[in-house]
């Protein structure tokens, strides 16, 4: 794996005595602590070193990746996973992927691009592995954390970087299946679909690669979705499709113009779903997550993988549809997404309304200024990026807490406010698939605003030019 040079170089300068003070009470400080060392939680890392902040990782793997790590337990990719989203817009902001890595990433990538992250920021050091955090408690001077060694730890503030895609949603139908079951988490090779028919749960990214993969192993593969959705390549004119989608949003058209161009542009590259046997959409274009595959229709069309809709009822091992087709069938495969999780913490520390939490940008408390989560979007595009900005606000806000009390007090108004529109003007169908979506672009311009008005320097980079402290 390649390692890159610093794409912004700071000129020398000395530390002021104020600076300095600032830096000597920074250390002194309790640590923050961040949950998890996935991407969520290497990000968070990354930028409170570069406010000379004190912190600390737990994280109950043996090395670093999160999902993306084959070796975690949690870890809910495939072998065959590979990014949905393009290099350039998922890859964090001053760490680019290597120019030899392909416009679509794979999963063993991914995960080498983690590890080099983190030995380039020189993360590992920070990072305790093998443990899990029990619970945290807070206390009158931030969070306690119990560890599962047994130990008890007291931390100034935690930042929740433990992922959202890692405990396993499943549907409620009528009657028993006793064929065999799993969720598209535990799904890791097609080995265990050789000779066998098939059946795939849900039309999201995860449904229509298991549903690829088993339709080329298993013996016959039949794929239920509940409603229609737009089916978007993977690339458009020999390009990545998320990079042509990228110029209209650059060029700032109106939502109705980039609607209506790319569902004509759609209609011309895919045609009509329901010439594959699928329902139409019920809803507009971006309406839902984007499903971006550019095989599902392929072998929809040449018959190895049969669509089905919405399950009825189970039978032993015949599943029952609600159009009163009957299917015999050896294994399920549910991709029906993942539950908001946080077990190591109670819910009404994370102003938990209506199945999931209630902060301002999906990040910051309306109230208590030392707890925060990474992580927690689902954006129609990269995610790594957007998290990275959201970890430098929280730097920031850190920061400010101590040496800016009027750029903290700014912002504790700000983040007490209404939560702005995350969605870009976009209706989202009403689901639980989109308790965390947001539109990639106007929330990345949104973060990016806030942290020029924070407007603070980086004291790290500061004192890394030789001055001692």
């Amino acid at each position: 794996m390649r390692e890159y040079p610093w794409r912004v170089f700071f000129k020398k300068r000395t530390l002021t005595q104020k600076q300095k003070g600032q830096l000597v009470e920074t250390r002194m400080q309790p640590p923050v602590l961040i949950v998890g060392a996935g991407s969520s939680g290497l990000a968070a890392a990354k930028n409170l070193k570069e406010f000379n902040i004190p912190f600390e990782v737990i994280e109950k793997a043996d090395d670093v990746g999160g999902i993306w790590y084959p070796g975690n337990p949690t870890s809910s990719v495939y072998r065959s996973t590979h990014l949905i989203s393009s290099k350039p817009l998922t890859e964090f902001t001053d760490f680019p992927m290597p120019a030899d890595y392909p416009h679509y990433p794979n999963q063993r990538q991914v995960w080498e691009y983690f590890k080099a992250y983190a030995r380039h920021f020189d993360l590992y050091p920070h990072i305790q592995f093998n443990t899990a955090i029990e619970h945290l408690e807070k206390t009158a001077d931030g969070w306690q954390a119990t560890l599962s060694t047994g130990e008890k730890r007291q931390y100034r503030a935690v930042i929740i970087a433990n992922g959202h895609n890692w405990d396993p949603k499943y549907p409620e139908f009528p009657g028993e299946f006793t064929g065999e079951v799993l969720h598209s988490a535990q799904y890791k090779t097609p080995d265990i679909l050789k000779d066998k028919v098939v059946l795939v749960v849900g039309a999201g990214n995860s449904g229509c690669d298991i549903a690829v993969e088993a339709s080329q192993n298993a013996r016959k593969t039949f794929h239920s979705v509940r409603r229609g959705y737009y089916y978007i390549p993977k690339f458009f004119f020999g390009r990545p499709a998320d990079q042509i989608g990228e110029i209209s949003l650059k060029l700032r058209l109106p939502l109705w113009v980039r609607r209506a161009l790319n569902t004509a542009l759609l209609k011309l590259m895919v045609g009509d779903p329901s010439q594959y046997g699928l329902p139409k959409p019920d809803h507009k274009l971006f309406e839902t997550h984007p499903i971006v595959n550019s095989q599902m229709l392929y072998f929809l069309a040449h018959g190895d993988i049969i669509p089905k809709p919405n399950i009825a009822e189970f039978n032993g091992n015949t599943v029952k549809f609600v159009d009163g087709s009957e299917e015999a069938v050896d294994i399920i495969i549910f991709a029906t997404g993942f539950k908001i999780s946080f077990p190591f913490v109670d819910k009404k520390y994370l102003n938990w309304r209506d199945g999931k939490p209630e902060l301002y940008l999906n990040i910051f408390h309306p109230e208590d200024d030392t707890l925060f989560v990474a992580g927690l979007i689902q954006p129609d595009s990269g995610q790594w990026g957007l998290v990275d900005y959201q970890t430098q606000l929280i730097a920031r806000f850190l920061y400010a807490q101590q040496f800016v009390p009027e750029k903290a007090e700014w912002f504790r108004k700000v983040k007490a406010g209404p939560n702005p529109d995350l969605g870009g003007g976009i209706r989202y169908v009403n689901s639980t698939r989109h308790y965390l979506e947001v539109e990639h672009f106007s929330y990345r311009q949104r973060l990016k605003k806030l942290i020029r008005k924070f407007g603070l320097k980086n004291p790290r980079q500061v004192a890394a030019r030789g001055v001692k402290v």
